[in-house]
């Protein structure tokens, strides 16, 4: 039962995660970078606490009394994560719904599974699985060999974006994806997918402030939601810097109180991306609790939102006016990173 809900709260996460990015889509006047901090400080400032509030109202002093070393290293891992979220943004502009989350999270599914054990190379911690023990383990061997498929299948999709810009003009590009530029995406979702991996080991290294809300008494299935908010500090604080440096570079900053722009729209819609962004982890670190397993339920958790974020790539058209073969070429390369998911997935169940 527990492996079902687990499942089943994955996908939820997985479905909000591939569908935020679809209210700034409503967003009508204003920059990337006022829009994106806008639904920032929703999804890393505002709803975080909130929900770590309404789920363990005691949970401040639980992040009051965790170590320096704890802190520190949980807040490190959420900006290195923030970089990515940034490019994340950039990589869905100039890809596009479909390729722009196919090529991040594969990176991201990839390093996700392998951060963690790398860290531990470096620095050998009790209990914990190191990327030479893996070397050495059959499941360890399958992971790897589900990363290698993965980098595979991203190369795929980038291989269908490439066929894509070479068919279609600048003008139907533009009309599914207004800032289509192949090159410019593929680099910053490589950077985005490297760097959103560092999610993955955030939660690991804020375990002990889960394990100590358990002990506080509160419900297991919300443990991750106190480890949520200073991973989510650090987020906040790379993305602040940067979306401020742009607005006063770009000269964007009267984006947020001019009356030609329709405001109330655009901060309904820039807060609902960040609300549902948010929702992602709400209910992953739910399903993580049911699996009891980082990193299974983080490639669960990719695939989930591959598959959505795909679903709407098609709802917007974005592969329209493309050759058949060109077609089959990006399903080819979702097709092999979803069974790099599935290798991934089974690797790390005999990982012991």
């Amino acid at each position: 039962m527990n492996v079902l809900l687990g499942v089943i709260f994955h996908s939820v996460g997985g479905f909000a995660s591939g569908s935020f990015y679809m209210p700034f889509s409503k967003v009508k006047g204003w920059a990337w970078e006022s829009y994106w901090i806008i639904g920032g400080l929703f999804s890393w400032l505002i709803i975080p606490p909130l929900a770590a509030f309404l789920t363990m109202p005691g949970f401040a002093p639980i992040i009051g009394s965790t170590s320096g070393d704890i802190l520190s290293i949980t807040y490190l891992m959420g900006l290195l994560w923030g970089i990515g979220g940034l490019t994340y943004g950039l990589g869905v502009r100039y890809l596009g719904m479909s390729l722009g989350n196919s090529v991040v999270l594969g990176f991201c599914s990839a390093f996700g599974a392998l951060v963690p054990p790398v860290y531990y190379s470096i620095i050998p911690t009790a209990g914990k699985i190191s990327i030479l023990y893996m070397i050495g383990n059959n499941g360890g061997r399958l992971v790897l060999l589900g990363v290698a498929v993965c980098l595979a299948g991203i190369a795929i999709t980038g291989l269908a974006g490439w066929k894509k810009e070479k068919e279609l003009t600048q003008e139907q590009t533009q009309a599914s994806v207004k800032e289509f530029s192949l090159v410019k995406g593929l680099i910053v979702a490589t950077i985005s997918g490297i760097l959103s991996s560092f999610f993955n080991f955030g939660i690991e290294a804020g375990k002990p402030m889960a394990e100590e809300a358990v002990k506080a008494g509160f419900n297991p299935l919300f443990q991750n939601n106190v480890t949520f908010v200073v991973i989510l500090w650090g987020g906040l604080t790379t993305n602040l810097i940067w979306t401020t440096i742009l607005n006063l570079k770009n000269k964007t900053y009267g984006n947020f109180v001019d009356l030609k722009k329709p405001l109330l729209n655009n901060y309904f819609f820039a807060a609902l991306a960040g609300t549902t962004w948010f929702m992602q982890f709400f209910f992953y670190g739910m399903g993580e609790s049911k699996l009891g397993n980082g990193a299974s339920s983080w490639i669960l958790h990719m695939s989930t939102i591959i598959l959505t974020a795909n679903m709407w790539g098609l709802y917007n058209k974005e592969w329209k006016g493309v050759s058949p073969s060109t077609f089959r070429t990006f399903v080819l390369g979702i097709a092999v990173i979803l069974l790099s998911v599935v290798i991934v997935a089974i690797g790390n169940s005999d990982l012991v």
